[in-house]
């Protein structure tokens, strides 16, 4: 997908974020009570600010792009944990979304597109019966909408379970439907 959407898009720059590798700003002491002193109108000590200056460099490096490609293996039904460590971090008041009694939510990330690759030992799609079991898609796209990323493209490789063949015919839909995700950006 990659590949394709580079020489589509000639300008486009990847910058890569391998979760597993990155160290994400933990909430707990002064990153915690910085976002605490945010959500009631108070000030940071300098402490609290320069905390909170962490989650704001994630946050902005994650706003400056201008398209977000997502590669996740379900997990427990779910998403892997350095993923909802990452977005704890990025959906913040104030910096991806806001919050008004006459508006409610509304996501600040706009005019952005996404493309997400779920893997996946079963099959959790329309029509398997275990379409109750897929939090990952379902989460992924609910937090993302909610910060304003609404236009997003699904491309499940499944059952990676699958025999030899069976597989391999599903790996090449996946290509073939991240190809064409890649040029309609």
């Amino acid at each position: 997908m990659l590949s394709t959407l580079q020489s589509t898009h000639s300008s486009v720059h990847v910058d890569k974020l391998d979760l597993w590798a990155t160290e994400l700003p933990r909430f707990d002491g002064d990153t915690l009570e910085a976002k605490y002193a945010i959500l009631h109108g108070q000030s940071h000590t300098p402490e609290q600010a320069e905390a909170w200056k962490r989650v704001e460099a994630v946050i902005e490096r994650f706003k400056s792009a201008d398209w977000y490609l997502f590669s996740l293996p379900m997990w427990n039904f779910g998403i892997p944990y350095v993923l909802k460590h990452f977005i704890d971090v990025i959906v913040q008041p104030g910096l991806t979304f806001s919050f008004s009694p006459s508006e409610g939510y509304k996501g600040l990330v706009t005019g952005k597109k996404a493309a997400a690759v779920y893997a996946r030992g079963g099959a959790y799609g329309p029509g398997t019966g275990a379409e109750g079991y897929d939090l990952q898609s379902k989460y992924l796209a609910v937090i993302l909408g909610f910060i304003g990323v609404t236009d997003l493209a699904d491309i499940f490789v499944e059952p990676t379970m699958a025999g030899p063949a069976d597989l391999e015919a599903m790996v090449t839909k996946a290509k073939e439907l991240a190809v064409a995700t890649a040029k309609a950006w």
